[in-house]
């Protein structure tokens, strides 16, 4: 019997590599199910050629092409219900989530309730509900494992020794577009410019999270649930070369660090294939050409994202609902010029000063927390505008 994998966002990054490394590993792993919000062209190519026994689409779909998909043999699911509905099948072994966002949330917990094991892409599930998901995972026994390279790096260099063990777990970040680059340039910078990654080639979203260093702080309060770790004991160092995808410090001064070039079908086959290794498409290191790495600390000043997220990871509650959800207002903002880069932090760190926290939040806190950060987000919009010179 192969290992049936359903994939969340089949259509973006991630789950277009996680495509590929199946189709790799062969016979033994099989995508059952398939899912997109609203690239359903690049999802019906997918369905054609993986031919899946289910689909799960949350956004509109026409009906010729609902009709050809369920033609391929394949259950239909629609709208946001129908991803936490697809799933709970039992057809799924392990349910690779990489919606970006809140949206992938109740599909995430949905999951878990099924008791599926997750190969965990959307940070934001963890940073919006950690407090919940993580106990509930460990109730139903379900097995959790990171495909961010950082997290991933972490979780292999961990098993060299015992939790206690443990001084501090250090992530890298490349320092997006803007490492290099003044306060002033960085105000100036556009969409495109931001969109430039040196590094990695991300969906929008996150490629603008790396150019304000928001993705490292969400990465910092999931590695804090993943790994069972206080904020103080999470450090992020810039490494532009994106080589050490992180580190783990232990007791005795030995550092663990894992190393590849920056290519996410590494760790999405690791969470696909563990506790197993398997041959792998993804590229390796050439240590016969002379070549340097390079790490330095974040600039405060340049990246204030980075002292927002410590201090939600700190008070935690509501906090992380309310980091995510005004940051997501902030990027689509900014991307359709309303606001300027900087502006981005700024509308995240006066959205969590004006709200009011829950700190030991219920299923039902986290939504409304979500609802309300996002309207205090837009209402600032032009406030924060009207404050930058």
């Amino acid at each position: 019997m192969p290992k049936r994998i359903a994939i969340l966002g089949s259509t973006g990054s991630i789950g277009r590599n996680a495509l590929e490394v199946i189709e790799h590993l062969g016979a033994e792993y099989r995508a059952v199910a398939l899912s997109a919000r609203n690239q359903t062209d690049k999802l019906l190519e997918q369905v054609r050629r993986h031919r899946p026994a289910a689909v799960a689409v949350a956004g509109e779909m026409d009906d010729a092409m609902a009709s050809e998909i369920e033609s391929l043999g394949a259950q239909l699911y629609r709208g946001p219900g129908g991803l936490a509905e697809m799933v709970q099948r039992d057809d799924v072994d392990l349910v690779l989530a990489a919606i970006v966002g809140a949206a992938g949330l109740p599909a995430v917990f949905a999951a878990v309730h099924a008791a599926k094991n997750i190969a965990l892409a959307n940070k934001e599930a963890l940073v919006i509900a950690g407090s919940l998901l993580i106990p509930e995972a460990r109730r139903r026994q379900v097995t959790i494992l990171p495909v961010d390279s950082e997290h991933s790096a972490v979780f292999q260099a961990i098993r060299c020794g015992r939790r206690e063990q443990i001084r501090r777990v250090i992530l890298t970040a490349s320092g997006g577009p803007f490492r290099t680059a003044t306060r002033e340039q960085i105000a100036r910078a556009t969409p495109s410019d931001a969109l430039d990654h040196p590094t990695w080639q991300m969906g929008g979203k996150v490629t603008i999270d790396s150019a304000t260093m928001f993705n490292k702080g969400l990465e910092l309060i999931e590695a804090c649930w993943l790994f069972d770790l206080p904020a103080k004991m999470v450090e992020v160092v810039v490494h532009p070369e994106s080589i050490v995808h992180s580190m783990v410090e232990f007791v005795d001064g030995s550092t663990i660090a894992q190393m590849s070039p920056p290519d996410m079908r590494t760790p999405i086959q690791y969470a696909l294939t563990y506790p197993e290794r398997l041959p792998g498409i993804g590229r390796t290191l050439d240590f016969a050409k002379p070549q340097a790495l390079h790490f330095e600390p974040p600039d405060p000043e340049k990246f204030p994202a980075l002292a927002i997220a410590y201090d939600v990871a700190q008070r935690g509650g509501t906090l992380g609902a309310v980091m995510n959800a005004a940051n997501e207002v902030a990027v689509e903002a900014f991307l359709a010029g309303k606001i300027n880069l900087h502006a981005i932090c700024d509308l995240v760190g006066l959205t969590i000063r004006l709200h009011r926290l829950q700190r030991r939040p219920t299923m039902d806190h986290l939504p409304e927390a979500d609802r309300a950060a996002r309207a205090t987000a837009h209402s600032l919009i032009d406030e924060v505008v009207a404050t930058k010179p």
